[in-house]
C-alpha cells in the first residue's frame, strides 16, 4: 500500500494539542516513532485513523507549520499567568459547534420575520448593577425572592434554565463535546461562555462543574447579554477579575442572585450561627462561595474571614466533585434546549432545513434524532 509523506512537526503538534501521551498512541500505531523521526511515512489508511485519534483534518499533516487556532471571543481567565494558555481542542470544538447552531437559528429567525430581542446590549458597564439585575428579573418575570420558592438549588436552577430558554435565549448545559463521552470538558479550563446575537444568543454552561456553581455562571452570562458582549470565562473561585467587563458582570450576577437588601436583612439573623454561610446558601439557592464573596463585597465579613472559608471550601470541593450521568435521552434536554429543538423541527417541516444539517446542529443522527424528536414532540402536546 502506498505511503504518504507528512510533516513530523505537525504530527508532534497534533499529539500535544490533543493532550495525548506518545506511549498511549504506540499501541495503535507501532511505527509512530519512525513517523515522528521522519524515517518512515504512514499509509493513507493509517493517516486517516491517526487524524481521528488526534482530532485534526487529514490535510493538516501536510502543512509547513501548525495552524494558529484562536477562539473567536475573548477568554477571560481569573489567573491568566505569565504566558497565554492554548485552549483545548474540546473547548474550541464546542465553541464552533455552538457558533454554527447560533448562526443557523439567527438566519432562520430573520428570514421568518421574528423580532430582535430588545434586551441584548441594553445596559452599559457604568450602569447601576442593581438596576441591571432588576431589568433581568423583569424580562424573566421574576421577583427578588424567586429562588426561595424552591426547596433546593437544583430545582431553582432547573427552573431558571427553562425560564431563560422561554424568552429566546438558547441555554446549553453539557459536560462533553456534543455527545462524545470520550471528550470531556474541563471545568478548570472554563465554566461557561456566552455568544451574543440579537435573535438567537447562546449561553453555554459546563456541566462538568458543580451544580451550585452553575447558578452563578448562568447569572454571569445573563449580565454579558445585557452588556452585549460575547466571552468565555473560568470564574475560578469567584476571585476578582482584572477585566472591567468581568467585574461588572460579577456585580450584576451577585445582585441578581443575592439582592443586597435581602442579604443584609438575612445576615443579621444568622451571623452568630456556626453554619451561617450554609444557611444563607440554602436560602438564596447558591453556593457557599457565592454567599461569602457577596458578604465580602458588602463588607459584612473581612478578607481573612473569606480566605479562611475559601481554603476550606476548596478542600471539601475536591472530596465531593460531582460526576454527570443518567439517561442519554433525558440528558439531551439541556444539551439542545426546547426552543432550539422546536425551531429545528419547524424548519424541517417548512423544508428550510435538510435532515443532514439538523443532525449536525443537534449532534443527534439518524434513528437517535427521530426517537428524541418524537418523544419531545409528544411531551409538548
Amino acid at each position: 500500500m502506498s505511503k504518504v509523506k507528512i510533516n513530523p512537526q505537525i504530527l508532534k503538534w497534533s499529539i500535544a494539542r490533543a493532550g495525548l501521551d506518545d506511549r498511549a498512541l504506540r499501541g495503535a500505531f507501532p511505527k509512530l516513532d519512525l513517523w515522528l523521526s521522519n524515517e518512515q511515512s504512514p499509509t493513507l489508511n493509517q493517516l486517516n485513523k491517526l487524524s481521528k485519534k488526534v482530532r485534526i483534518p487529514v490535510g493538516y499533516f501536510f502543512l509547513n507549520e501548525p495552524p494558529k487556532e484562536e477562539l473567536p471571543y475573548p477568554f477571560f481567565r481569573t489567573h491568566p499567568g505569565s504566558k497565554p494558555i492554548a485552549p483545548s481542542p474540546e473547548l474550541i470544538d464546542t465553541v464552533h459547534l455552538m457558533q454554527r447552531r447560533m448562526n443557523w437559528m439567527s438566519e432562520y429567525l430573520i428570514e421568518t420575520g421574528e423580532d430582535k430581542l430588545d434586551f441584548i446590549g441594553s445596559a452599559a458597564i457604568g450602569d447601576d448593577p442593581q438596576l441591571i439585575a432588576d431589568s433581568i428579573r423583569n424580562v424573566l418575570g421574576l421577583d427578588k425572592s424567586w429562588a426561595q420558592e424552591y426547596g433546593t438549588w437544583e430545582h431553582a436552577l432547573r427552573f431558571l434554565y427553562h425560564r431563560i430558554d422561554e424568552i429566546g435565549i438558547n441555554v446549553v448545559v453539557n459536560g462533553i463535546v456534543g455527545n462524545n463521552t470520550h471528550r470531556k470538558l474541563n471545568p478548570r479550563e472554563f465554566r461557561g461562555f456566552v455568544i451574543v446575537d440579537d435573535y438567537a444568543p447562546i449561553l453555554f454552561v459546563n456541566n462538568s462543574d458543580g451544580k451550585a456553581a452553575q447558578m452563578f455562571t448562568i447569572a454571569h452570562e445573563l449580565a454579558h447579554l445585557w452588556f452585549g458582549e460575547s466571552a468565555i470565562f473560568d470564574l475560578e473561585g469567584l476571585k476578582p477579575s482584572e477585566h472591567q467587563l468581568e467585574l461588572a458582570c460579577d456585580k450584576v450576577a451577585a445582585e441578581f442572585l443575592v439582592p443586597e437588601d435581602e442579604l443584609k436583612e438575612a445576615w443579621e439573623t444568622v451571623k452568630d450561627c456556626e453554619d451561617c454561610y450554609q444557611l444563607l446558601a440554602k436560602k438564596f439557592k447558591v453556593s457557599e462561595i457565592v454567599i461569602t464573596r457577596r458578604l465580602l463585597d458588602l463588607r459584612l465579613i473581612t478578607r481573612s474571614d473569606f480566605f479562611e472559608f475559601y481554603e476550606n471550601y476548596l478542600e471539601e470541593l475536591r472530596d465531593r466533585r460531582q460526576e454527570t450521568g443518567g439517561s442519554f435521552y433525558r440528558n439531551q434536554g439541556m444539551k439542545i434546549g426546547d426552543t432550539f429543538l422546536q425551531t429545528v423541527v419547524r424548519a424541517l417541516g417548512e423544508e428550510r432545513l435538510q435532515y443532514i444539517e439538523a443532525f449536525r446542529l443537534t449532534s443527534l443522527y439518524g434513528a437517535t434524532f427521530d426517537k428524541y424528536v418524537n418523544d419531545k414532540m409528544e411531551s409538548y402536546i
